[in-house]
């Protein structure tokens, strides 16, 4: 797990300035204004993995692959491959937005003026190529084995630009043209630093002169072809909520659900984490035939995934309205919706990063047909649960592509792929997770309730209590090789 510790670093950034964002957002312009902002990022976010065109994912895998083969020679090829279709795609897209910014703004933004709605649709059409491009770029570092410059560039320098770009604008100047601004911007330096640091990785792995091509445009395409698809799927089942609330229900309740994903995906950064580290390094021992030891570092990892996120989420059931109120008056009345989203995510971790041992063993096809599942699902239910029930609707239907998707996921794991996810460890990090976190959560919230004052006190006797059940039980949870794997980023060491 090469990267590890710079991954959990760029995990807390990510969480700490995503909610802050979220606060600085919903705080300035009210939950009405700050669901305009969040459709938009949703439809743009949506759109621009669509444009990737799954050649992120690929690079990830053939790069890595590559340099496998022939020590990185064959990267210059592939980036030729992948890059000049993602930036048609993504010009295409924008040249579009463009185009029909009046219609856009109309059907995705129906609460706000027209002509301020046209701006901001137009606005995030013009930065759509340079984010698509940047996103492929980013996969090609990740195959070189590091996570520096992902973590550096979407976990840490977006969203700290971000907040600190936006805490002016709410103060001088607050409007929804202003802060979609600065959820943009961060975008361009962003940019120049991939490139800067693709670069250095391509120096440091040029590959022997002459080198045969590892893999052809045709088998990189059929790999990238299905998780193109997938990748929508995954990212749309994430912001599809915001853009339903705010297209069939009002921009108010698209700013609550917002702030309920926001908290959430907080619990899934670790998550994230691990895959960052693990993927690569998944794909090259799969390339070489080191099954076992690809098993061992995805039984790991998940291990410690549960163990460090449930807790989080049982925290987030048990005061979900005392944490929505940080984001300001109103935002409350997602309470329901965030128990629904806490008990689902649970799910989601505790299969670990399934779906992406699926992509790094080549099962790309898999993996869309699990995503386009959930995905089904989640479309279905959303339509006729949002608008009847608002924010707790949308939860209840992501909340069902949720446990559809990693349940497909965690089967096709253990059954086709042969790996193992629960052992003894397992089973402890879990125990240890639910038996001391949930028991101390849920008493404060009997004795203190749902308020900030009980939250304070729940959350910190829980991380005492956590802290102390992890340090009695270290050998039991393979504290040693848990470590020792971050330090070498290999799943034989860790054994």
């Amino acid at each position: 797990m090469r990267g590890g510790w710079f991954g959990f670093v760029g995990s807390g950034t990510n969480a700490l300035f995503g909610f802050l964002l979220v606060a600085v957002v919903t705080r300035g312009l009210g939950a009405h204004g700050a669901g305009a902002v969040f459709a938009c990022v949703a439809a743009f976010t949506v759109l621009g993995n669509a444009c990737k065109l799954g050649a992120d994912t690929a690079l990830v895998r053939f790069v890595s692959r590559d340099l496998e083969l022939t020590g990185g020679a064959g990267v210059p090829a592939l980036l030729r491959t992948a890059v000049p279709p993602a930036l048609a795609a993504s010009s295409a897209a924008a040249a579009a937005a463009l185009l029909l910014s009046p219609t856009a703004a109309l059907w995705l933004l129906p609460g706000l003026p027209q002509d301020q709605a046209v701006a901001v649709v137009r606005l995030f059409a013009v930065f759509l190529p340079v984010a698509t491009v940047s996103l492929v770029l980013l996969g090609a570092t990740r195959g070189y084995g590091s996570v520096v410059p992902f973590v550096g560039v979407e976990q840490m320098g977006k969203p700290v630009l971000r907040v600190v770009i936006a805490l002016p604008l709410v103060l001088l100047s607050p409007g929804v043209l202003a802060l979609s601004a600065a959820w943009l911007a961060p975008a361009l330096p962003a940019a120049a630093a991939v490139w800067w640091a693709l670069r250095r990785s391509r120096a440091a792995h040029p590959g022997p002169p002459q080198a045969p091509r590892s893999v052809g445009p045709g088998v990189f395409w059929a790999f990238a072809g299905p998780r193109a698809l997938s990748s929508v799927f995954d990212i749309a089942s994430v912001w599809i909520g915001v853009i339903l609330l705010s297209a069939l229900g009002t921009s108010a309740e698209a700013g609550v659900y917002t702030a309920a994903g926001r908290l959430v995906t907080a619990g899934t950064l670790l998550q994230l984490a691990v895959r960052l580290a693990v993927a690569a390094q998944l794909s090259r021992l799969l390339t070489g035939g080191r099954t076992a030891d690809a098993a061992h570092l995805h039984r790991l990892s998940t291990r410690w995934i549960v163990l460090f996120s449930w807790p989080l989420f049982v925290l987030l059931a048990a005061y979900p309205g005392a944490v929505l109120s940080l984001f300001g008056e109103g935002f409350d009345e997602g309470a329901a919706g965030l128990v629904v989203l806490s008990a689902a995510c649970a799910v989601n971790v505790a299969v670990g990063n399934a779906q992406t041992v699926i992509l790094m063993a080549g099962r790309s096809v898999w993996n869309l047909a699990v995503a386009g599942t959930g995905f089904v699902v989640q479309i279905g239910a959303g339509i006729w649960l949002a608008p009847r029930y608002g924010v707790t609707g949308a939860a209840v239907a992501w909340g069902l592509a949720i446990v559809v998707d990693n349940g497909m996921s965690a089967l096709l794991v253990r059954r086709r792929l042969g790996f193992r996810t629960v052992d003894r460890g397992y089973l402890c990090a879990a125990a240890i997770a639910l038996a001391v976190a949930a028991p101390v959560a849920f008493g404060g919230r009997a004795l203190l309730g749902d308020t900030a004052q009980g939250a304070l006190w729940g959350t910190t006797l829980t991380m005492c209590a956590f802290g102390i059940a992890v340090w009695r039980y270290r050998v039991p949870l393979g504290v040693g090789d848990f470590f020792r794997a971050l330090r070498k980023g290999d799943g034989r060491e860790a054994r």
